[in-house]
Parts: C-alpha cells; sequence; structure tokens
C-alpha cells in the first residue's frame, strides 16, 4: 500500500465551490482521529492530492494553526505540525458528549456506524483481494492488537477506516470515516478497560479471518458483535 492509504479515507479531493470550508473539514477529520498526529504531509504533494490550489491549502492551514491545532514551522526541518491532542477522560465528560449530541443522534450515530462498518466488512468479504491488500489488512491487526494504551484508541479507528479503505470504494471509505468522527469524542471519553481491550482483540481476528475466507456473512456477524459490545459499554458508563 502506498504512503497515502491511511490518510485516503479522510484526505479525499475537495469539490469545487467551497474548497476553503472543505479543505479545514478534511484536515480537521484526519487530525481528530488521529489519522495524522506528528505532521501533515509536504504541501506541494497535499494540494495535489486534495486538488486544490497551493494558496487554498496555506489558507485552511493558517486558519487551523489560528484555532489551535497546528503549529507551521519554517525551514528545512519545517512544516505543519499537529498540536492537537484528545482529552483523557474524566468523570462526566461522556455524559457531557451525549447532552451535547442529544440522546437521538447518538442513538443514529451508531445504526449508521453499525450500517456502514457491515457493508464495509460484507464487501471486503466478497472481493478476490491480491496480495498487497491482504497483507495489509493483517499489518492493522497486527499494530492494534498489539497497541498500548496510548495509541490503542488512534490504531482501532485505522484499523476500522482499513476496511473500508481496502474495497476500494472512495464514498463507502468517506462515510466510514464520517461515522467514526461522529463516534469519536463518545470514545475518547470512556476509560480504556484491559479485559475489553483483550475481548476486542479477539473479535478483530475474528473479523479479518471471516474477511479473508470470504465468508461475508461470519465477516458481518463479526463486525455487529464487536460494534455492539461498544455500544453496550456506552450504556454502561452513562447508566
Amino acid at each position: 500500500m502506498d504512503e497515502w492509504a491511511p490518510l485516503a479515507a479522510v484526505l479525499r479531493p475537495v469539490r469545487a465551490g467551497n474548497a476553503f470550508e472543505e479543505t479545514v473539514e478534511r484536515l480537521l477529520q484526519a487530525i481528530k482521529l488521529e489519522v495524522v498526529t506528528e505532521k501533515l504531509p509536504p504541501e506541494r504533494e497535499l494540494a495535489a492530492h486534495l486538488g486544490i490550489s497551493r494558496v487554498t491549502l496555506r489558507e485552511a492551514i493558517r486558519a487551523l494553526q489560528q484555532a489551535g491545532y497546528l503549529d507551521v514551522r519554517r525551514g528545512r526541518y519545517g512544516g505543519a505540525f499537529v498540536t492537537y491532542t484528545p482529552p483523557r477522560p474524566g468523570q462526566g465528560d461522556l455524559r457531557r458528549a451525549v447532552v451535547d449530541m442529544g440522546t437521538d443522534d447518538l442513538a443514529d450515530a451508531l445504526t449508521f456506524q453499525m450500517a456502514v462498518e457491515l457493508g464495509a466488512a460484507q464487501t471486503l468479504a466478497g472481493t478476490e483481494l491480491d496480495r498487497p491488500r491482504r497483507d495489509e489488512l493483517r499489518r492493522r491487526l497486527r499494530e492494534v492488537n498489539s497497541a498500548g494504551p496510548g495509541d490503542y484508541r488512534r490504531l482501532d479507528t485505522a484499523f476500522h477506516l482499513a476496511i473500508a479503505e481496502l474495497t476500494g470504494s472512495p464514498l463507502l471509505t468517506a462515510a466510514c470515516a464520517d461515522a467514526w468522527l461522529r463516534v469519536a469524542g463518545l470514545l475518547n471519553a470512556i476509560p480504556l478497560l484491559q479485559h475489553n481491550i483483550r475481548h476486542a482483540a479477539v473479535q478483530h481476528e475474528e473479523i479479518v479471518t471471516a474477511i479473508l475466507a470470504g465468508d461475508s456473512g461470519a465477516a458481518s456477524r463479526a463486525v455487529a458483535g464487536h460494534l455492539e459490545g461498544t455500544a453496550t459499554l456506552l450504556r454502561g458508563f452513562l447508566a
């Protein structure tokens, strides 16, 4: 997979009309989902990938610098460096996040995520995967299942986005990224539980095994069980 593969889900080409606003949106999605955690790609490459002018890109980066998400440094080792860090879970954070979202919107977000991720897993399982894509899926699995607490949320998101990316459908990939962005604040407000991480690792294995075996039904059941577990934790911390 090329170096743009991890970014493809969110840094997709910008449409004409609201280029500045959409560029800010794309960059914020990549930052908040922790798809990019250290430094944005080189300006020339990023502008070409997004299909925008370098002037528009610079304006978007400047706006995010002013908002506190990026730090722009000049010189040989310069670039746009990410300064945003997700807030640490605290008592009441999840409840406040749900209040801000609204209970109906929370239920809708979880339904949307379930539908999109089931579709992505079923589609990928029904696809004849070449060796590079099979290897990439296994690599993402190894990454998330060996992640430490500090990297777990980021690599878990990357694993799920990879399933959509590997289908080759930009629309499905964008929908999956949108679904994750809707629940990212909620998940960041949940403390990491070691037993849950171990259980999730088993479920990740089941998802990948089903996809690589071309078993759409098993892949769907594995994803559904995994996401239902997340929803159960959310309800538990809200009780």
